[in-house]
């Protein structure tokens, strides 16, 4: 026989639907906000641009440069050399070297092909400008079979997702402490060997080196899964929750991975390249084109994500093993003899 205490209140239902009606559109208006208003507002800002050649002959790219107000932040260079040497460590997105023949342009479309077709854009039109033709020289080149980086874009998401459902998967389980964390890296593992034979060895769209790839591909998943299942163990299975609604509301259309982070309104760019799909995405550019160069910044996050997801998760199990510990024993009742 139920107690009167497991009859649910009359009330109860209609706060439920009030509360479904209200919260499905906040969400979707806030859905609909992080995706478009970057979108909308694309535009370079503090971009790194690279200027070679003599100061004299700079000058004047420079003085037309700065009208653009904080489009670009400019970096001097001696020479062509330099130049390319700063694009393929990652400093700059591009360069313009001016030369006695007119300017030329360095771009690197695997760093962010809209990039690149950004600065071809105003390079042209400012060489038009002036009578002259403006050469471009694609120094670090978008792979064959994946020439706008549509394909490595596309990487972003499956990563998040496999990330949340894992981190879930070991929270409904009832997974704890160093079996829960010992599944968390196996699975993180597995996507990432699995990740770096499709688009590696399969698709052709990652052409670094195979096993950097691979732990790239498996530290992003590892920082989401750690992220989910951690704030779980801690505060209830509410916490997959709010973890999984930061990295797809805000991580996935504040990475910057269709463009750049320098493209996006402040600070979503900053933001994104401080959640797990921003740094992945920056980080797997870097060791699948750029050997390695500005790796450390998105790997040192991606590891702060995991370091912090999988202590949370050991820590959790130790306050819920010493909560049971200092629970009372209960009373036996004695029973009569005779």
């Amino acid at each position: 026989m139920p107690t009167p205490s497991a009859t649910p209140p009359r009330n109860a239902a209609p706060r439920r639907l009030i509360a479904v009606v209200v919260l499905v559109p906040v969400l979707a208006a806030l859905a609909l906000w992080a995706f478009a208003w970057p979108a909308t507002r694309t535009a370079p800002r503090d971009l790194p641009l690279g200027v070679a050649g003599p100061a004299a002959a700079t000058a004047q790219v420079e003085k037309q440069l700065n009208r653009h107000e904080g489009a670009f932040e400019l970096h001097r260079y001696a020479d062509e050399a330099a130049a390319r040497d700063a694009i393929e460590d990652r400093t700059v997105y591009g360069a313009i070297v001016v030369t006695a023949q007119g300017p030329e342009l360095l771009t690197a479309s695997a760093a962010s092909p809209v990039v690149a077709q950004t600065l071809q854009r105003a390079v042209t039109e400012q060489a038009a400008a002036t009578g002259t033709q403006a050469k471009t020289v694609d120094v670090v080149p978008a792979p064959e079979k994946d020439p706008r980086g549509a394909a490595l874009t596309s990487s972003v998401l499956p990563l998040a997702l496999a990330g949340i459902a894992a981190g879930m998967l070991v929270t409904l389980l009832g997974l704890r402490g160093l079996r829960a964390v010992t599944a968390l890296i196996g699975a993180a593992a597995l996507v990432g060997l699995a990740a770096a034979a499709i688009a590696h060895s399969w698709l052709g769209i990652l052409t670094g080196d195979w096993w950097a790839e691979a732990g790239a591909l498996g530290l992003a998943t590892l920082a989401v899964s750690g992220g989910v299942a951690g704030l779980a163990a801690l505060i209830g299975p509410a916490g997959s929750g709010i973890v999984a609604a930061v990295v797809m509301l805000f991580g996935n259309p504040f990475s910057g991975a269709s463009s750049a982070p320098q493209l996006l309104p402040e600070p979503a760019g900053a933001i994104g390249q401080w959640l797990p799909p921003g740094a992945g995405a920056t980080l797997l550019r870097s060791v699948s084109y750029f050997d390695g160069a500005a790796a450390t910044g998105p790997a040192l996050t991606l590891t702060w994500w995991a370091a912090l997801g999988l202590g949370a998760v050991l820590l959790g199990n130790a306050l819920k093993a010493r909560t049971k510990t200092g629970e009372p024993a209960p009373e036996r009742e004695l029973a009569t003899i005779g």
